[in-house]
């Protein structure tokens, strides 16, 4: 039977449900402060103020935690995106919003977690699976933006789920390179609406800011 006493500041006793949310929220803090190879038993239990050990009672896989993590994480990192571009006008616009945050310095903390996930994913079955969970939503999401504008008649791709892969690539790589401070995403989004501008059957400079 698990129990706080004795531990400073955590002497009132939680409700199994309280208590791990409690624990999934603290991993998530870490993955953003320190990345998924932060999460450990000793780690998560530091953070939440408690022994390791009532951490595993209410959470026994670390492996399950991180890919639940990583999930939670990136899940909501899609629906603050779309949130943000909900208010354009035209899809147009929709896509230079996107290029112009996918590729921003707010979003380093989530590349992070994607790189130590696709590395930490070679081990972890649970992770690996929700990679590709991970993968396939934000594929669907940017074909989606795309799908919309060629239903609009503002693009003119003929494949608008594979623009949204090549899109995708293009973005994490450049994404990658920054955090190890091997060039600039920032400076390479005019590369991006280069190659985007060419598949969508944009004029040259159709995505550039307003």
């Amino acid at each position: 039977m698990s129990s706080d006493a004795g531990i400073p500041g955590r002497s009132r006793r939680k409700d199994p449900g309280e208590r791990a949310i409690e624990i999934a929220a603290a991993a998530r803090e870490i993955a953003l402060d320190d990345g998924l190879y932060g999460i450990t038993l000793r780690a998560v239990a530091a953070r939440v103020g408690v022994t390791s050990g009532l951490v595993s009672h209410y959470q026994p896989n670390m492996d399950v935690l991180v890919a639940d993590t990583f999930g939670e994480i990136v899940a909501a990192e899609i629906g603050d995106v779309a949130a943000e571009l909900a208010p354009s006008v035209t899809s147009v616009d929709a896509i230079r919003g996107l290029v112009n945050t996918l590729l921003g310095p707010e979003r380093t903390g989530v590349t992070v977690v994607w790189l130590d996930a696709w590395s930490l994913g070679r081990r972890n079955p649970a992770l690996a699976a929700e990679v590709g969970r991970q993968m396939d939503a934000w594929q669907a999401f940017v074909a989606g933006l795309l799908n919309e504008g060629c239903a609009r008649g503002e693009f003119t791709a003929s494949d608008p789920d594979t623009v949204a892969w090549q899109l995708l690539g293009i973005i994490d790589g450049l994404n990658a390179h920054a955090t190890v401070r091997y060039g600039d995403a920032r400076t390479l989004r005019g590369l991006v609406r280069t190659v985007t501008e060419h598949e969508l059957g944009l004029v040259p400079g159709a995505l550039d800011p307003l």
